[in-house]
């Protein structure tokens, strides 16, 4: 359980746009902005406000019902207590953070063509997580891209995100989701 709470940390940390040691709807807002300008969304377009409004939608439906005080923050005792109970319940894994990874799927696969490439993974990742070199990105990609053909298919996709934040084995590939796995 160690690893999964460290991912589940380091992935907070990531996450928390501002440092502030909190999550909240403005660091969704940063992201949603970030994904729109790494695929060149012009601010105040259709599309950058498709990409914001999914960012807030995450919050909103995700996190924002695990906030414990009024002022609509979530801690990062809030945010690994509330994601280690993936673990023990991996249907509840599946069905929430199943549904996340395939939102952002749709979010990622740029051009519609139902697998995410190299370059939509990139930017995917850095909109979310800028502080990701350009090196764990390749060494993500090579341990999430199951099949070796290039790309990411929506099962790729989907089994990587619901590993990282659900799977305590230190062996799975989805521990790649953020570059590399806390531990390596």
């Amino acid at each position: 359980m160690d690893i999964l709470r460290e991912k589940i940390s380091h992935g907070f940390d990531l996450l928390d746009t501002d440092g502030d040691g909190a999550l909240t709807e403005a660091d969704h807002v940063t992201m949603g902005d970030r994904a729109a300008d790494q695929l060149g969304y012009a601010r105040g377009s259709a599309e950058h406000t498709r990409m914001v409004d999914a960012y807030v939608a995450v919050w909103r439906d995700l996190h924002a019902p695990h906030v414990g005080g009024p002022d609509g923050r979530m801690t990062k005792a809030e945010f690994v207590a509330s994601t280690l109970t993936l673990a023990a319940d991996p249907e509840a894994a599946a069905a929430t953070v199943g549904a996340l990874a395939r939102a952002f799927f749709a979010i990622a696969d740029v051009d519609g063509d139902g697998r995410v490439s190299r370059d939509e993974f990139d930017a995917f990742q850095r909109s979310h997580f800028p502080a990701i070199g350009q090196a764990d990105l390749d060494e993500a990609f090579r341990h999430l891209d199951l099949d070796g053909d290039g790309t990411l298919s929506p099962a790729e996709f989907e089994s990587a995100v619901v590993a990282y934040w659900s799977s305590a084995d230190p062996d799975a590939p989805g521990n790649w989701w953020m570059g590399r796995a806390p531990g390596r």
